[in-house]
């Protein structure tokens, strides 16, 4: 059974325990109005390039970035493409790096290439199964037991991955980890919440989309 709404003596007001006195706001970071929506995803995209532009420009080096085919690695990918742009360097200085392993989608793995191939950046592929296997075969770890082990330990391997193919390039790792994801604890732990700059750390995980769509209209 269901236990009926408790009513709470606050004075001059009185307050259900159920919320049905207030509307509550799905998207709560979202601006519902689209002129809205748009100025502040800009403005936010602009606030993302231009504090990687100037990292980038300080310590002259190249962008490096894991490339899943999902919407936070996509955003990350967007703004450092835009802040080579604005930097007068070409789209070749951003790497991008698809890692596919046990679980990733025809889906994901075309879209990652698609969307490389499309801005032009330099592009590369290393699958780490092999890597993660003979991981598991070190630690003991039954590869059909899908645990913590299981999904950490690939993303542990992307992340090294990502790091040593900076100093290789001469770049650092442009973080795709979302605010929503810290703030549930969402990632693992020296491995995907783990870069050299995170442009993504204080944007929600509601809003990565719609920041997408806005940069995607822009002429």
């Amino acid at each position: 059974s269901i236990e009926p709404a408790r009513i709470v003596d606050c004075g001059s007001k009185a307050l259900r325990s159920d919320g049905t006195l207030y509307k509550l706001n799905k998207l709560p970071f979202i601006p519902s109005n689209k002129a809205d929506r748009v100025e502040r995803c800009n403005s936010i995209f602009n606030i993302q390039v231009t504090g990687l532009a100037q990292r980038l420009k300080a310590i002259n080096a190249k962008a490096v970035v894991g490339i899943s085919g999902g919407l936070d690695s996509t955003l990350a990918l967007l703004v450092a493409v835009e802040a080579m742009r604005r930097l007068g360097r070409p789209a070749s200085d951003v790497h991008g790096i698809t890692m596919p392993c046990f679980g990733t989608s025809d889906r994901t793995y075309n879209n990652s290439w698609d969307l490389m191939k499309k801005l032009g950046i330099d592009a590369k592929e290393i699958s780490i199964k092999n890597a993660v296997t003979l991981h598991f075969q070190d630690i003991g770890h039954d590869a059909s037991v899908h645990n913590g082990t299981y999904e950490n330990s690939q993303a542990r391997e992307r992340t090294q991955i990502l790091m040593d193919y900076a100093s290789v390039v001469g770049g650092i790792v442009v973080g795709t980890g979302d605010l929503s994801e810290l703030a549930l604890g969402w990632c693992t732990y020296n491995g995907d919440h783990m870069s050299m700059y995170g442009v993504n750390g204080t944007i929600p995980k509601t809003l990565i989309r719609w920041i997408i769509e806005a940069v995607a209209e822009l002429p």
